[in-house]
Parts: C-alpha cells; structure tokens; sequence
C-alpha cells in the first residue's frame, strides 16, 4: 500500500477511475463496460494462443509422421547411380548433426493384382540399414520389415495400399516399371511378381497408400539399376536440415544433388504457414475489437469526469498530466485483461489432452472420430514466441485506443466544464 502511496498523482487517478466509486449509477456502469473491454481481451487472447497451439499441435503430428517414412535428408548422385555409397556416407558423418546414413533406390511404378491398379513409390532400402534413417520398421503391423531378403522379391506395402489392392500377407502382386524392354514384338513393359510380406502404417495417407519398400538389391534389378539412388540421412535436429544441407553441400565432393525434408514437402508446409497466418489476422479482430471497446469506455469516463478534470487543471495540472490519467486507466484494463488471457490460454493449451476428453465424456460428443481421423486425440503445441506476440498485439492495441480519449480528456476546457456544476 505505501508503494502505491508513492506512485505519481496521475498513476492514483487513473487507477481509481478503473472501479466503481461508492456512488452507484453511471459510475458503476462505466466500470462494468471497463471489466466487459478486459474480458472480451482476456478471451480474445485465450482464443488465439489455445487456437495457434491446436495448429502448431497438428502442423507437428503431421510433420512426425511424415519424417517417420521420409528421411531428414537425401544425397543422390546427378547420373542418377551412386556407386560408392559407402564413401558419400563416410564423408557425411564428418558433419557432426548427421547421426545416421543409409542407401536406397527410388522409382516409379504401377502394382497390379486382378483387377486392381494402383501407382505407386517403390523404394528399395537395406532391412538393416533403414532404422537408422526412418521408423517404417517400427510401424510394420503385419509380417516383418525383414522379410526383404535380396532374390526372394519380397515387398512391404502401406495399409491403405493393401486394402486398395484387396491383399494380405503372402498375396502376390505384379510390378510394373514405366522402363519398357525392347522385343521383336515391340516394345514391352518390364513386370516382376512379389509376394507380401509386411504392412506398415504410417498414419498418413499419401504414404499409406502409395509406398512400397522392396530390397534393395531387387530394387537395382528391377530398375536396372547397377548401384543405389543415392543416401537417405538422419540428422541430430530435423528444424536444423536446411542448414546441415548448405553445410554438406560445401563439404561433399563429387558431382551430387542435396534434398531436406522442407523441400520434398514445400507446398504442404507453404499451405499450412499461409494458413496459420490468415487464422492469426482473423482471430487478432477479435482481440482488436475487444481492445477498441476501451475508446467507448474511456469517452464515457472523460464525459462523466469532467468536473473532476476541471478541478485538477485548475489545481495546476498540465494537459499532459490530463491525458496520461486515462492513458493509464486504459492500459491498466489492457494489461490485466492481457494477463488474464495469457494464463488462460497458456492453461488450457497446455492441458487440452485433458480437457478434451473430459468435454467428449461430459456431452458424450467425438470431435476427432477414428473412423473419419487417423488423429483421434487432439494435438497442441504451444510456442512460447507465439505466446509473446500476441500478449504483445493485445497491449499495443489497448494503448492505441486509449490515445485519442486521452487527447479529447487534455482538451477540455475547466471553465466551459464547471459551469454548470
């Protein structure tokens, strides 16, 4: 209290004026508009960071489970063959963020059984080798990623691609690659027949339903191939592969192509960037809107308090003093109300795995069902930057509907004001 006591007049003025005096009436009804402006900016706030958070939460599901079957970066060789992997692999482990390296080929193809049709992304990996750059070994339902054993043509299909394909374990399925073989008969595409072995679900669609993962060996026969694409690489921090890219690219000799996972998925990330952002604008209305109703607020207090600013200018007080009254009585309404929705916000997406489900029980209600989402729990991530800048847009906007109250507040005249009081 004495610390109060001590603040300048202006600081004890303004935060009087934020609460009711003992007088009911238009006084009272002015502090409750001042109480409707902070909530409306403590929900405004909550709303953005638990949304934001949601999308950060999903942005991130996806991203794992893509990472999951994709590698942080690839390496290839530009005639298409990388001879000595082993060499390329050895020189990327003089990076220390590269913790893991395997080869691989990659090719187009159709898979065909009956009168079932379906283009897929073959890749041919070392059963041995792949672990250390994806979890697709980790996420094998049924069967067994090792299973692929050189000249047994064996093949690991995604789930959604198996029940496309109407096939299970130990079905046979044909092969098909776009390299035709030259024939008296003309020419005519080249086919291998495999047998199924494993199925993997990856949790997302794309690759559920049009990956197929077959030795690598039989890879290099099936494409004709006398060597592997090139080198699949895990890094310490995938945020960090654009740059472990640059870095490797100046490092590695050879006449090489470099690829991070942002590049192979540009226009998804792009799509959900642009999307974050258009939601960030549409939900900062909400907090703008809130943060404008202190001009309505402040222009009630100057009308009802004229008198009393009266009084202090012919005290002695200077229209700048005027004006920082109710400056401070509107940042103070921003301030708490921003505090309030930051706690909020920061509670909830914190906890949303819990609130969630609670909700669901209590109205017996599924946002996310199974048979719809392959995400059936409700993902969040906050981002402590994200926390920061909104709190900071909240505050800026308070105090920008407070100058021109405050202006008009300076300029009242004190004999015009006490004339008829």
């Amino acid at each position: 209290m004495s610390l109060i006591k001590n603040l300048p007049f202006e600081w004890l003025v303004g935060i009087r004026y934020t609460r009711a005096g003992k007088r009911s009436g238009r006084n009272s009804f002015i502090s409750f508009i001042s109480l409707i402006s902070m909530a409306g900016i403590a929900l405004g706030v909550a709303a953005l960071i638990v949304v934001l958070s949601v999308m950060n939460g999903f942005q991130k599901e996806v991203r794992d489970r893509m990472l999951s079957v994709l590698a942080h970066i690839e390496v290839f060789d530009a005639s298409g063959s990388m001879k000595d992997w082993q060499a390329v692999a050895k020189q990327t482990f003089q990076n220390p963020e590269v913790l893991g390296a395997a080869p691989y080929v990659s090719g187009q193809a159709m898979m065909t059984r009956d009168d079932n049709l379906r283009g897929v992304l073959v890749r041919g990996v070392l059963p041995e080798e792949e672990p250390k750059v994806s979890d697709v070994a980790k996420q094998v339902k049924q069967g067994s990623f090792d299973s692929l054993k050189p000249g047994e043509f064996n093949i690991v299909i995604g789930g959604e691609l198996a029940r496309g394909m109407r096939v299970g374990l130990g079905d046979k399925v044909t092969v098909i690659v776009p390299q035709g073989q030259v024939t008296p008969a003309g020419v005519l595409p080249r086919l291998k027949q495999f047998t199924v072995t494993g199925i993997f679900e990856a949790g997302h669609y794309e690759f559920d339903s049009s990956l197929a993962f077959i030795d690598l060996q039989d890879a290099e026969t099936l494409f004709r191939m006398d060597a592997p694409t090139g080198v699949r690489l895990r890094i310490r921090d995938m945020l960090q592969a654009p740059e472990v890219t640059q870095q490797l690219a100046r490092t590695l000799s050879g006449d090489l192509y470099l690829r991070d996972w942002s590049q192979q998925n540009s226009n998804w990330f792009a799509a959900v960037k642009t999307e974050k952002r258009m939601m960030f604008i549409i939900l900062a209305l909400i907090i703008a809107v809130a943060a404008f109703n202190l001009v309505s607020t402040l222009v009630m207090t100057v009308t009802d308090k004229q008198a009393d600013i009266a009084i202090l200018r012919t005290l002695g007080a200077s229209p700048a003093s005027i004006m920082k009254i109710f400056v401070i009585q509107g940042a103070l309404v921003g301030l708490v109300g921003t505090a309030i929705g930051v706690g909020l916000g920061v509670l909830v997406a914190l906890n949303i795995d819990v609130l969630v489900p609670a909700i669901e029980r209590a109205f017996h209600v599924q946002f996310l069902p199974k048979s719809i989402y392959v995400i059936s729990e409700l993902p969040s991530e906050l981002i402590w930057s994200d926390v920061t800048t909104i709190g900071g847009l909240a505050v800026v906007l308070a105090f920008l509907a407070t100058l021109y109250p405050s202006w008009a507040a300076a300029r009242v005249k004190p004999a015009e004001a006490l004339r008829y009081e």
